[in-house]
């Protein structure tokens, strides 16, 4: 038996800028953090000859073309895993919130089926097989951060250059400037969840409408990166404003109830914040300075906060049993 822990993601700045119709014809960047929200792959032979697959349904299949979640068939496929596995798929956050679920989900099914192999493989593979299955194979409109992220884990600024290659590079921070990002970072469900390839879709779309938008949102992710480093939380919350405000120019990543919620915690007392992910439900992410929390809590109170910490690792196996 093989149980894998892989984060989900925080992302700060640079969206859309890791899709390859942008990044190729220059480079994108993105200022992202994984936090202490997991998902969990447990992989399991089988005594059969069959496949089972359990997640928001159940799969009992005697060949892989049969599989009709798309990430576990390709990966399947990807590793020459045939028949006799069991794989069940446990969250701590629903899909479609704005947090990289599908990402991770790709990563940790991946570290996990080469444990069950018997073989260790870096994140650096891991994040590139997991891009591979989502974007070139399963053509989902969606960027590379995700895959990264979930893999490398930590605080970083993620370079995607135009021949394909990314740089990881870590954001280093004082420990007492960490801990005080940490407990001023605020996020609460909206109840809104949505499809990111159909956002992100409309974006790729029109990727030269949006350029000079998407342009802003790069180099956001430098000036973040650069707050972070000095531990300018200040800049940073002002930084995530800004980011949200050119996010809004891109498509449709918002509606009245989000700018409402934003509105609100604004006059409470946030700096800052930002729908997470490719925007139109999911997660509102916020900064704000703990004299200020509660009311800026009171103000949302319709919504779910849900309580999370940053952390430095990524995906990694953390049972293995033969």
């Amino acid at each position: 038996m093989i149980i894998s822990k892989t984060p989900f993601r925080i992302s700060f700045a640079g969206g859309l800028s890791d899709i390859g119709d942008y990044y190729q014809k220059s480079y994108g960047a993105v200022t992202s953090t994984s936090i202490d929200k997991y998902i969990y792959l447990i992989i399991n032979k089988r005594f059969g000859n069959d496949i089972q697959i359990n997640y928001s349904k159940a799969e009992i299949v005697k060949d892989i073309s049969q599989i009709q979640h798309p990430m576990v068939r390709e990966a399947l496929k990807l590793l020459n895993i045939n028949s006799n596995i069991e794989i069940t798929v446990m969250s701590d956050i629903p899909a479609r919130t704005g947090l990289g679920s599908s990402s991770s989900f790709a990563v940790g099914l991946l570290n996990s089926l080469y444990a069950y192999k018997g073989k260790y493989m870096d994140a650096e593979t891991l994040a590139q097989e997991a891009c591979r299955i989502e974007i070139d194979i399963l053509k989902e409109p969606i960027g590379k951060q995700d895959q990264y992220a979930s893999a490398y884990g930590g605080l970083n600024y993620i370079r995607f250059n135009s021949d394909e290659t990314v740089e990881v590079k870590p954001i280093m921070m004082n420990n007492n400037k960490m801990d005080e990002l940490d407990n001023n970072l605020l996020l609460f469900y909206t109840g809104i969840t949505r499809y990111a390839s159909s956002i992100l879709n409309e974006s790729k779309n029109k990727m030269e409408k949006y350029r000079n938008h998407v342009d802003q949102l790069r180099d956001l992710a430098k000036d973040v990166e650069t707050a972070l480093r000095k531990g300018d939380l200040t800049g940073f919350a002002k930084l995530l404003h800004k980011g949200w405000t050119y996010k809004k120019k891109t498509g449709n990543v918002t509606n009245p109830q989000i700018d409402e919620y934003y509105d609100k915690a604004l006059k409470a007392g946030a700096n800052g914040g930002k729908i997470l992910g490719a925007g139109g439900g999911g997660f509102l992410l916020l900064y704000c300075e703990g004299k200020y929390q509660d009311k800026v809590r009171k103000s949302l109170e319709n919504l779910r906060e849900v309580d999370f910490h940053i952390k430095s690792h990524g995906s990694k196996i953390v049972f293995r049993e033969d």
